[in-house]
């Protein structure tokens, strides 16, 4: 299963680099978060790494999306599925080779930001394993967004309707667990739909806070809306 899926992944990889709009996305990704922190960053003085993690949910939530919203939506509108499902491959290796392909996207993307640390390090005094917590944390979180922006772009072909979808369930999960919407509910339901905020476990590891119950979370997400996307795609019906 895990080679088919590789195979998969390689082949979506590429495939971000066959045209100039994989190198705009990725210098438009940085030109904004490094616009965004270092704003902020000059005014504050000190050497903190924490605003760049506290936006990131809010740059994700549009950034993410992005990428996903083209790899089921093309393959629905170019009836290629098909025909990739000729070749020996189970439904399941080609979500998971999708999954993982826009994840080393993802993953490059953050990495090409490391003059903010190399620069804050060099300025200051930070503290390393905030930061490394924090990556982590980012990680995790952007695998999140990828899972369930790849679930919605199987749910359309239209890419523009794939990426309003994956921002409205991002949106949704974004603010559950946020106080201004915690305050009109019942006491008896606060618990369970604060658990169920994306942003809410990424709190305490953009402090640098590593939590087993953070990272099982996140886990439980990339999971299940990767499980609700090979269900979609077995029982598809565009074809």
């Amino acid at each position: 299963m895990l080679n088919n899926a590789l195979a998969v992944a390689r082949k979506e990889f590429r495939s971000y680099f066959d045209s100039p709009i994989a190198y705009i996305f990725i210098t438009a990704f940085l030109l904004l978060v490094n616009f965004l922190f270092f704003w902020t960053f000059f005014v504050a003085g000190q050497a903190d790494m924490r605003p760049f993690f506290g936006f990131m949910p809010f740059v994700f939530l549009f950034f993410v999306p992005s990428i996903t919203m083209r790899l089921w939506a093309e393959e629905r509108k170019m009836g290629t599925l098909e025909v990739l499902l000729t070749l020996p491959v189970q439904e399941k290796e080609v979500v998971l080779g999708k999954f993982l392909s826009s994840f080393v996207f993802l993953a490059l993307m953050l990495a090409l930001t490391f003059n903010v640390p190399l620069l804050v390090g060099a300025l200051g005094d930070p503290d390393w394993g905030q930061i490394i917590c924090g990556y982590l944390g980012t990680l995790l979180l952007g695998a999140s967004y990828l899972a369930i922006g790849l679930f919605a772009s199987a749910l359309s072909e239209n890419q523009i309707i794939a990426f309003i979808l994956a921002i409205v369930i991002g949106v949704a999960l974004l603010i559950v667990g946020e106080w201004f919407f915690l305050m009109l509910l019942p006491d008896f339901m606060v618990p369970v739909l604060n658990y169920l905020g994306l942003a809410t476990h990424f709190e305490s590891m953009g402090r640098g806070v590593i939590d087993s119950r953070d990272i099982l979370y996140y886990l439980s997400i990339i999971g299940v809306f990767l499980y609700l996307n090979v269900n979609v795609v077995e029982n598809r019906s565009w074809v």
